[in-house]
């Protein structure tokens, strides 16, 4: 059984900031800083349960699944901003990684608190999704225990998905609820019970890594050159000029004739040179 949720590690008061209302600017930032400073060693120490999620999480979308986050409040907005990412950087389909938030898009700038209590409301949104056994839910919720993604765990695991806990605690309602745990204990905030400070540091930092670390998995980078980029603003068309450049060794004007002779596809660009 999980802790109560006033005795969870996120929600403790943090003897290191307890007087940051009465110090200097520099010293209140710098507070801050140290205690961001540890979340990377906290995720570097999850990295075999992050592995293990990859692991299987791969050949699940090289077969055509899809692979959902969901949570409420900071958690799933951090959700859907992995999500939102990965089309114009991998082009990818924008059903292959999805966000589901609590309250629904509306909630990514007005908060719904009351809305992550209903463990029905999980289900149904990712039920509302057509989430089968080939798809996978990472459910998310520094505390562990939201009853919204607890609701939406326990359906996809019915169906025979793949079901992944993104924690900050060290045991929880959702590593229960779920095949696979991510647990990413980050301790007490700066300020107490503010999740979205460390907690959501550390679930930005794992996000990083399943989403980059599929696509590279799944061939779209050539090194570690981003090939499936969408070149569709001034900035991005630079860039995949540069990735041409650097993949094939010749120079710019050459990387740009290559590139528009591609159709401004920046893998075809590169195999042109290379065929």
């Amino acid at each position: 059984m999980s802790e109560p949720l006033g005795l969870l590690l996120t929600e403790q008061r943090n003897p290191r900031s307890a007087r940051i209302d009465q110090v200097s600017t520099a010293e209140m930032l710098t507070i801050i800083n140290a205690e961001d400073r540890t979340v990377p060693e906290a995720v570097g120490a999850a990295i075999p349960a992050i592995a293990a999620v990859l692991d299987q999480l791969v050949p699940r979308v090289q077969a055509g699944g899809r692979l959902f986050y969901i949570g409420a409040g900071t958690s799933g907005r951090l959700g859907v901003l992995d999500a939102s990412e990965c089309p114009p950087t991998f082009s990818v389909s924008y059903e292959m990684v999805q966000g589901i938030m609590a309250g629904g898009m509306t909630a990514l700038y007005q908060a719904t608190e009351a809305s992550e209590d209903s463990p029905a409301l999980g289900r149904a949104d990712v039920e509302a999704r057509g989430f089968t056994a080939q798809d996978t839910l990472v459910g998310i919720a520094a505390s562990g225990r939201t009853p919204y993604v607890i609701g939406a765990l326990e359906y996809a695991r019915s169906l025979g998905g793949l079901t992944v806990a993104l924690v900050c605690v060290p045991e929880s309602k959702m590593a229960a609820a779920a095949e696979y745990t991510i647990a990413v204990p980050t301790g007490p905030e700066v300020v107490t019970g503010s999740t979205r400070m460390k907690a959501g540091t550390a679930t930005k930092l794992v996000l990083n890594m399943l989403s980059t670390g599929l696509m590279i998995r799944l061939g779209y980078t050539h090194g570690n050159l981003m090939v499936n980029v969408q070149p569709k603003n001034e900035k991005l068309v630079d860039r995949a000029i540069r990735i041409v450049a650097e993949a094939t060794g010749v120079d710019r004007a050459e990387a740009e004739r290559l590139f528009e002779a591609a159709g401004r596809n920046v893998k075809q660009a590169i195999q042109n040179y290379h065929g």
